[in-house]
């Protein structure tokens, strides 16, 4: 990871052989960490389950077939969360299905409390599931607003790609 930057990686293979038990939930996560004695503890506890939840939408990303998947580390930009993930769907139903499937496995997976928008147009949902925001695009609105480049990193950083 470029230090400073933000980290970028375009993810296409393995998803499908992943098990949903594989993952852990906000509540496992609690569990299996003790609660912690001083404030580096809990911000290595937040930042685990922001991993894991990544980790599970990407997931269920590309069991839903999702196309140009890309993940960015916001978390040294924003305070909005630790990760975004834009992806892009063939069409206004396909784009639909993906988030019902994302938001059914976020919800099986123990988020209960997340947020959708976009779900009646479907050109463009946006998924809050806490530390990872989602954007699920038609490839023409993706296009057009183009949020990569908004939350690009500065050019003279480099970028780690797989």
């Amino acid at each position: 990871m470029a230090s400073g930057g933000i980290w970028c990686c375009r993810h296409r293979a393995g998803a499908a052989n992943r098990r949903k038990d594989q993952f852990l939930t906000p509540q496992a996560t609690s569990e299996a960490l003790p609660l912690a004695g001083d404030p580096q503890e809990a911000l290595d506890r937040d930042d685990l389950i922001a991993e894991e939840t990544l980790k599970l939408v990407l997931a269920s990303l590309e069991d839903s077939k999702a196309e140009d998947i890309l993940s960015l580390d916001i978390a040294r930009k924003s305070s909005l969360g630790d990760y975004m993930v834009i992806a892009s769907g063939r069409s206004h139903r396909h784009v639909g299905a993906i988030a019902d499937h994302l938001l059914r496995d976020l919800k099986d997976n123990g988020f209960g409390r997340v947020r959708a928008e976009g779900l009646q147009s479907c050109d463009w949902v946006l998924i809050d599931a806490g530390d990872v925001i989602v954007h699920v695009f038609r490839p023409e609105v993706r296009g057009f607003y183009n949020i990569e480049k908004m939350w690009a990193i500065d050019a003279e950083e480099p970028v780690e790609t797989s």
